[in-house]
């Protein structure tokens, strides 16, 4: 039998085409265009994540016996809006993860309605990535947009939508919503009230692993696919990386170090943080997970490679970086603002520490430093908490340099782990789609059956302690530096 994963990303869509048995068939990428309409703002086309998508499933499948094809399942970025009217049509550009102009409605969510309401009503407060503060902004700025909204979606779930013809999400990604109650996985009805929105606006409620419908005549046609291909709910970007690396049951740990950065602790158990510092939300294995994300990880990498010093050979210019933990040029990762643990999105990347004698070098491991101890941040407040990490797995496209993975292992002192494949939420969305079919009993079955390390990046005692000197530096550079902002 065949699963689909579906990873719909920032820059691009990611498809993978998986085996019962976790062997990966092919893996299909087709970017899209990102638009920043003002400074701080981040918007895409919904339409063109859907032709990006059919495009990339003809071409994934192109080459496999398509009767064998039993489902299709999704990891997406977390957070857009999408809004649709009473004819399904979009409304206007999706508001993604990324865009910072909810700082006005943030503010009232987390000050006049009160972080300690909001906490009780979804486990979380207001961030300005968040859906419901941008809904609030919607309501306030284009109001006759706003009233047309017969539907509000998440990106991911858009495109599960036009596959299969039913408003869906899942527990994980609808966590990120600041309208969901986590702990009773449930839409809040006073945050609907505070938002001005109605359930009937809000999509069907599925586990991740759930089956919410089958592939539309129409859209099998097209594809070539048979039409009892089902539809399986799928996860947010985090939840479904997490679950393609067998970060599933109690006090599992993974790292991505994609786009975003992230720190995931799945638990059996429903916990918050008493600072709500971390995310607490619904995990794809039907239970629940923290979570630390900032808005710049390999992005961060990516800006300073291409558009500063201009070049795409990352491991070139890593090949000259040997004096880990002497660095005395420290960078702040906040190139879009920042989520955990400062929620800021005023927040601005900046280096600090450069001499006469600073390299190039220097800045490029300062770089890949920043991000580390920003991963750290959360770190700590999930040790704060009485959580145990002993190790880690971790994924995304930073997660392919050694360098990388050196320097996080001794950042945070613990074991690193890599596994067999690094693919990250399309795998997962993969796995999820074959637990829906039946494939697997459970998503803890099927991620400890098909998710192998092959390696384990060991902290060095002399480096950790190095590294736990500057970054105690790095911890006193944000809230120095904040009221320049």
């Amino acid at each position: 039998m065949l699963y689909i994963g579906v990873d719909l990303g920032t820059s691009a869509v990611k498809l993978l085409l998986m085996q019962g048995d976790g062997k990966i068939v092919n893996i299909v990428s087709k970017e899209y265009p990102l638009s920043f309409p003002h400074p701080g703002w981040s918007e895409q086309e919904p339409a063109d994540w859907w032709k990006q998508t059919v495009e990339g499933l003809k071409e994934l499948t192109k080459d496999c016996d398509k009767s064998e094809i039993k489902g299709i399942s999704f990891g997406g970025q977390m957070h857009g809006l999408v809004v649709l009217d009473k004819d399904d049509n979009v409304i206007r550009p999706a508001i993604l993860w990324n865009d910072g102009r909810t700082g006005k409605e943030t503010d009232y969510l987390n000050n006049v309605i009160g972080k300690d309401r909001l906490s009780e009503y979804t486990a979380n407060i207001a961030f300005a990535g968040f859906t419901a503060p941008k809904i609030l902004w919607m309501k306030e700025n284009e109001p006759e947009n706003f009233a047309k909204i017969e539907k509000i979606m998440l990106p991911k779930d858009y495109i599960a939508y036009k596959l299969s013809g039913v408003h869906c999400t899942d527990v994980s990604d609808a966590s990120g919503m600041l309208l969901f109650d986590v702990k009773n996985k449930c839409w809040s009805k006073e945050m609907m009230e505070i938002a001005g929105v109605k359930e009937s606006q809000l999509a069907k409620i599925f586990e991740s692993f759930e089956v919410v419908g089958t592939v539309k005549p129409e859209v099998a046609e097209e594809l070539g696919f048979p039409e009892d291909v089902k539809v399986i709910a799928g996860a947010g970007d985090n939840a479904a990386a997490a679950i393609g690396t067998g970060t599933v049951g109690d006090g599992r740990c993974n790292i991505s170090l994609g786009t975003s950065g992230t720190i995931f602790i799945s638990s059996k158990n429903f916990t918050v943080d008493d600072q709500n510092a971390l995310h607490a939300f619904a995990h794809a294995d039907g239970y629940y997970h923290l979570m630390g994300c900032m808005l710049s990880a390999a992005s961060c990498n990516k800006w300073w490679m291409e558009d500063i010093i201009g070049t795409s050979d990352y491991a070139k210019e890593q090949a000259d970086i040997e004096k880990l933990g002497e660095n005395n040029v420290f960078f702040l990762p906040y190139l879009m603002g920042e989520r955990s643990p400062h929620n800021n999105p005023d927040a601005r990347g900046m280096f600090i520490g450069m001499t006469m004698d600073t390299t190039r070098a220097d800045m490029t491991q300062a770089v890949l430093e920043g991000v580390a101890f920003g991963i750290r941040d959360s770190f700590e407040v999930a040790k704060s908490q009485g959580v145990k990490i002993e190790k880690t797995k971790i994924c995304g496209g930073g997660a392919k340099s050694p360098l990388w993975k050196k320097i996080m292992a001794n950042v945070l002192g613990i074991d690193v782990e890599v596994i067999e494949s690094e693919e990250g939420p399309g795998y997962g969305g993969a796995i999820l789609a074959a637990v829906g079919c039946g494939e697997y009993k459970s998503v803890e079955e099927a991620a400890e059956k098909l998710v192998k390390v092959i390696d384990v990046v060991k902290p060095d005692k002399e480096l950790t302690a190095k590294y736990e000197e500057k970054y105690q530096y790095f911890k006193k550079l944000y809230p120095t530096v904040k009221v320049l902002w």
